[in-house]
């Protein structure tokens, strides 16, 4: 195994794509494993394409492309600017709800800070907004979209762990929701003590939040659909997605009248583009798993782990910490997808329901996207809003370390999280 990690290391390193970095160390271990047919490996690359709970991950992410097509984001951009525009840091608040919003559209942290960079970005910029501060309520602010359904992250997990994605999709809302909170508290402090102007001073009327929200009602309903059907067992996580793809053309074409066959198209473009890069490093994956399995990864630091430590929430605290450092360096996909296997045997031998540890590794490892050196959302926003990196790391550190503190909360209070998959599916 150590083989397999120090050629993935190398490879990276090097600049090669994640995808062929894990499948070339994988067929590493075939080829030097003398008892190990390389076929195998192939079967294992073919096995991953086969599995019919992964199709939620396509039709998800095309779903996500089609409602940005369709004008729900500039319905729940308005939304988010009527609500809280008004408190201190007004549009630093509102990219913090738009992000919350946008989770149960798009399902991905990159995605979300990209598209908020896009809209908000140069408005806060032009407002006085400080460039590294504004960058980083965008960047760290689309970590939300790592719990609120329908989160990409938690089908993976949910996939790989064999962890029901009902239970999760319900039991992140409760963390997501926190988040927004922890994170609208600390933009505030920081525009209070730097006077940073508000976007609209205006508090809204009823009348004016009532009418901002049935133009967005479809979008913020979206998620609320998605739980409601898999709990009601009218679809699997699998079908809610292709509901999800049905749901975002009809409220396109019929509801919103703004999706047409060239914005339709353009949707699916976008979707292929990441479906192919999300899936191949699905696939590649595959061999990596079944090297873990079989040289007894899970089982060989398991008994290291529970050997030094015996009180259960420090174990997992130590695995979050781990966590944190691997997402500095390694996507938070390819880290679900190689570590979940080893972990989740570990957490639930010791007690720790597999829901309840899902949620924090899912924060965790995408909190990894947001930081120095080679976060994916931390260089999308930089880059769109041409912000330095260091300028970016400086104003980030408050965010960073309430979701931090945040997260270590949540995991010493694991009724917060469970309450919600409690009252829906029981003990």
């Amino acid at each position: 195994m150590a083989l397999i990690t120090t050629v993935f290391f190398v490879l990276m390193l090097l600049g090669l794509p994640v995808a062929f970095a894990i499948g070339m160390s994988g067929f590493l271990f075939f080829m030097t494993e003398p008892l190990m047919p390389i076929s195998i490996g192939v079967q294992k690359i073919a096995t991953m394409s086969q599995s019919f709970p992964l199709l939620a991950v396509p039709f998800f992410v095309l779903a996500g492309h089609l409602m940005n097509e369709s004008g729900i984001t500039d319905r729940l951009f308005k939304f988010s600017y009527v609500a809280v525009g008004w408190m201190a840091g007004g549009l630093a608040q509102v990219a913090i709800v738009l992000a919350t919003l946008m989770g149960g559209v798009s399902g991905s942290a990159v995605a979300d800070s990209a598209m908020e960079a896009r809209i908000l970005g140069p408005s806060m910029i032009a407002k006085g907004y400080g460039k590294g501060y504004s960058a980083a309520v965008i960047a760290v602010g689309s970590l939300i979209t790592a719990t609120i359904p329908p989160s990409i992250g938690l089908i993976l997990y949910g996939y790989v762990g064999n962890v029901s994605i009902g239970q999760l999709f319900l039991a992140g809302i409760i963390p997501g929701l926190m988040m927004m909170l922890a994170l609208m508290v600390t933009a505030y402090l920081i525009a209070r003590q730097r006077k940073y102007v508000v976007a609209n001073t205006e508090r809204p009327t009823f009348k004016a939040l009532g009418i901002a929200f049935w133009q967005a009602k479809w979008a913020i309903l979206f998620p609320i659909a998605l739980v409601l059907t898999i709990r009601g067992g009218i679809f699997t996580p699998s079908e809610v997605g292709a509901f999800a793809v049905v749901y975002a053309v009809v409220v396109g074409f019929l509801a919103h009248r703004e999706l047409n066959w060239e914005k339709l198209t353009r949707a699916f473009g976008h979707a292929v583009s990441d479906i192919g890069l999300i899936m191949l490093i699905i696939l590649m994956s595959g061999m990596v798993g079944f090297a873990i399995i079989f040289l007894q990864v899970p089982q060989n630091i398991s008994t290291w782990m529970l050997t030094g430590i015996t009180e259960p929430h420090m174990i997992v605290l130590v695995i979050l910490v781990f966590l944190l450092i691997a997402g500095c360096f390694i996507e938070a996909t390819v880290l679900v997808l190689l570590l979940t296997p080893i972990f989740v045997p570990i957490i639930s031998q010791i007690g720790i329901d597999p829901v309840h540890f899902g949620i924090l590794m899912m924060s965790i490892v995408t909190l990894g996207g947001m930081t120095p050196p080679v976060g994916v959302a931390m260089f999308t926003v930089c880059s769109l809003m041409n912000v330095k990196v260091e300028d970016y790391t400086i104003e980030a550190l408050p965010f960073l370390g309430t979701i931090i503190a945040l997260i270590v909360f949540l995991l010493f209070m694991p009724d917060l999280v469970l309450f919600l998959p409690r009252l829906a599916f029981g003990n």
